[in-house]
């Protein structure tokens, strides 16, 4: 039975598009935008550094659907109000608390990318090539082979999962696509350390595998996966009659920033005949400061390598990355033939391989775009400057709470977060609150961890802006806010012992 559609006649309103009707006007409004918005990172220290939300600000995302046009003047006034000053807060100098990149006045080419409004997910256009050119720069910058393929995505923890389920296809086979994990994957195990990112064990999950897959071994005193324990769990794994497949270095865990021995990792994974993944969601980039890459022996190894430009490389969020050291096993993991995606040898259809065919995504936005000006613009030796300097800024606040009685560091410092508390009787309880304190100031944003069961004041020095005026507000603020919660403990508590300086 065939149903005719009824047709709605078209009118002038019917057919009138999205377009504006007054081309100057919405250019005008857009230079007031850039301009704001430039205005808004270049005074970005007369702001405070987080603001909490007032309650009828956020009634005010409680609104009903809108179905009348409004003006996009009031829109942004709107935005002006109740956005702007409520943000995470990471553009600014004083966010310590997560490992967030500042951005940069240059990342805001991603409007270049929204005028383009381009589908990265295949096709032969240009912006495709631009991805590919940060795929070749990046293999180059981890010393990877010809042959090997990356993709944007939107970070680490989608990237992670990603090299789960390569690391899956290069263990069981590419007819693990249609087949299932079966008993055969039921035995498969995987192992990092007690200190890694919790998404490895949710991309266990993800993955089918279950994570109580994931063997999680213990650390050194330093926060390192202890090698000679992996060692010991993959061989008592293969007596139980377990099938050991994955191994997941970290370069710059989420607590303290350490990293793995990866030049042992990737001769243990060489030995045993594992995928060596490295999580280098921040770290992995600091293979562009000549102080830092020695400690990053062993990453140009990998199977696969999951990172973040949003993070130390200062790119806008979000612009995750995964690479992979085996082209052919990336895109056998993820590639989907479908009639409507025919390929062609030319015409618009070109270009084949296609994007989606190394992940999961088809619609996929420009964010090599923003990545490319950031590259481009201030070159990979500025950039390890950068990150350098966030290391050096994190040694300053080393010595100044090691030189400071009334504060106590609570690991070593091993690249840009510094772990302290302020010392008093119910110091969890205390410290909890002076970090609140300090967010709610304005004055700074650091966050916490929990260290051997001590809640720790977590500084992550990560944006550009920050300077050692900053680091002293931090400690100021600590040191106020410390004293109003509590007085020093009378207590003698060892101090840990310093790391060894960076050499600058």
């Amino acid at each position: 039975m065939t149903v005719a559609l009824r047709q709605t006649p078209l009118t002038s309103e019917s057919s009138e598009t999205l377009d504006p009707q007054n081309w100057d006007e919405i250019r005008a409004q857009g230079h007031r935008m850039l301009d704001d918005m430039i205005d808004y990172a270049a005074n970005i220290r007369d702001r405070p550094v987080w603001s909490p939300i007032p309650d009828e600000v956020r009634a005010r995302f409680h609104d009903h659907l809108p179905l009348k046009p409004c003006d996009l003047g009031e829109v942004y006034r709107e935005f002006a109000d109740s956005i702007l000053p409520y943000a995470t807060g990471n553009v600014h100098p004083g966010f310590m608390g997560w490992v967030h990149g500042g951005g940069t006045a240059v990342g805001m080419a991603e409007m270049l990318a929204a005028g383009l409004n381009a589908n990265l997910g295949g096709r032969d256009h240009i912006p495709i090539e631009v991805e590919r050119q940060i795929v070749e720069w990046t293999r180059a910058m981890f010393g990877f082979p010809e042959g090997a393929s990356g993709i944007f995505v939107t970070g680490t923890s989608m990237a992670n999962l990603m090299a789960v389920l390569v690391a899956r296809t290069a263990a069981m086979g590419q007819s693990v696509r249609q087949r299932g994990l079966g008993d055969e994957g039921a035995r498969l195990t995987a192992y990092t350390s007690t200190a890694a990112h919790g998404c490895i064990a949710k991309a266990m999950d993800l993955a089918g595998f279950g994570s109580n897959a994931l063997r999680c071994i213990e650390t050194d005193r330093y926060h390192r996966i202890d090698v000679t324990a992996l060692r010991a769990r993959i061989a008592q794994d293969r007596d139980a009659g377990l099938k050991p497949f994955l191994v997941v270095g970290s370069a710059g865990t989420v607590d303290i920033g350490a990293i793995d021995d990866l030049d042992a990792l990737s001769a243990l994974c060489r030995e045993e005949k594992l995928w060596f993944h490295v999580d280098g969601a921040y770290g992995a980039l600091g293979i562009l400061s000549p102080v830092l890459a020695p400690r990053l022996a062993g990453l140009e190894n990998a199977d696969s390598i999951a990172f973040d430009f949003h993070k130390w490389g200062q790119v806008p969020y979000d612009a995750g990355f995964l690479m992979v050291r085996d082209g052919r096993q990336h895109r056998e993991t993820f590639a989907a033939p479908a009639a409507y995606l025919r390929r062609e040898v030319r015409g618009l259809a070109a270009g084949s391989p296609w994007p989606c065919e190394f992940g999961p995504d088809l619609s996929r936005g420009f964010r090599a775009l923003k990545t490319w000006f950031t590259l481009k613009t201030y070159g990979t030796e500025k950039l390890g400057a950068v990150i350098t300097r966030t290391c050096a800024l994190a040694g300053y606040l080393e010595a100044r709470i090691l030189a400071e009685p009334r504060l106590e560091l609570l690991a070593p410092v091993q690249l840009n977060i510094v772990c302290f508390r302020y010392r008093a009787a119910d110091a969890n309880k205390v410290n909890g609150n002076i970090v609140i304190d300090i967010q709610e100031s304005g004055i700074a944003a650091p966050s916490t961890t929990i260290l051997d069961g001590q809640l720790a004041i977590r500084a992550a020095i990560v944006n550009h802006r920050t300077d050692t005026c900053d680091i002293d507000a931090l400690v100021s603020a600590v040191l106020e806010f410390g004293a109003q919660r509590s007085s020093c403990s009378d207590g003698i508590i060892p101090d840990i012992e310093p790391s060894p300086p960076l050499a600058m």
